[in-house]
């Protein structure tokens, strides 16, 4: 999506605010015991009750064979991305780190964040995974300036992530958003500064830094969304929806604790 006119700016800024609000409140819910079905519910939920479209339910991303099945996705220590939380939903335990990756449909325009929180208390490294990950997304959203290029936001998430000691995954990485959940630019989690496009004001990215506390190797699970780390390391995930503006990113989607 670029953004030309000042009531698509306003519908974004809206329709970020609301995947704010809702995403926090998933992340306020999450506690050992909890079935991870009842997330996607209440996403769900949430998102309808505004007037609002899940944008992930029934979606089916390029060269995948069926429809993402939920609304949510909910992905629990070794998962990586796109865990379905209502197909053989698990518990929730004490010591767990799960990511929440959610997109929202507000009046056609599409916004997408995620976050990854600990289940009750859990480990240091696990912590110190989270708070890389986290500050690589801060890095890349730095770099969010027309004239500048897709291996500068690489370069930066990279270089945090490893600086902590992570890996990042390689084959999973942003992409451009707005008028459809998944658009170009592909925005890859490494890469050298002045390589690939130039961003240009009013582009809308979807940056998402992804990084495993083990090797970054993955593997596709059998229901044909859910990655894992293939050693079982723990991993990882933040993500923001931005506009590119002359002076300074737009960072659309931050949760109200973030604001």
């Amino acid at each position: 999506m670029i953004v030309r006119t000042q009531e698509q700016k306003e519908t974004l800024l809206e329709a970020g605010k609301r995947l704010g609000i809702v995403l926090e409140t998933l992340a306020q819910a999450v506690s050992p015991g909890l079935s991870v079905d009842v997330l996607d519910t209440m996403a769900e939920k949430l998102i309808r009750e505004k007037g609002d479209i899940p944008s992930f339910l029934n979606y089916t991303p390029e060269d995948f064979p069926r429809p993402y099945p939920a609304s949510l996705c909910v992905s629990v220590n070794d998962e990586i991305v796109h865990g379905i939380p209502n197909e053989n939903p698990r518990v929730l335990k004490d010591g767990d780190i799960v990511s929440l990756d959610l997109g929202l449909t507000h009046k056609k325009v599409i916004v997408d964040s995620a976050l990854t929180v600990s289940v009750g208390k859990t480990d240091k490294k696990s912590y110190a995974l989270m708070d890389a990950t986290a500050s690589a997304l801060e890095a890349g959203i730095a770099t969010l300036k027309p004239g500048n290029h897709l291996g500068d936001i690489g370069r930066a998430i990279q270089e945090v992530i490893e600086h902590a000691g992570f890996a990042v995954v390689k084959e999973l990485g942003g992409h451009g958003v707005g008028d459809e959940v998944h658009e170009e630019p592909y925005i890859s989690n490494y890469g050298k500064p002045g390589d690939g496009q130039e961003l240009v004001e009013g582009m809308v990215l979807a940056l998402e830094p992804i990084s495993s506390a083990g090797k970054a190797s993955v593997v596709l699970g059998n229901d044909d969304y859910t990655y894992r780390t293939r050693d079982g390391s723990r991993s990882a995930h933040f993500e923001h929806t931005i506009l590119i503006e002359k002076d300074a990113p737009l960072v659309v989607t931050r949760r109200p604790s973030e604001i």
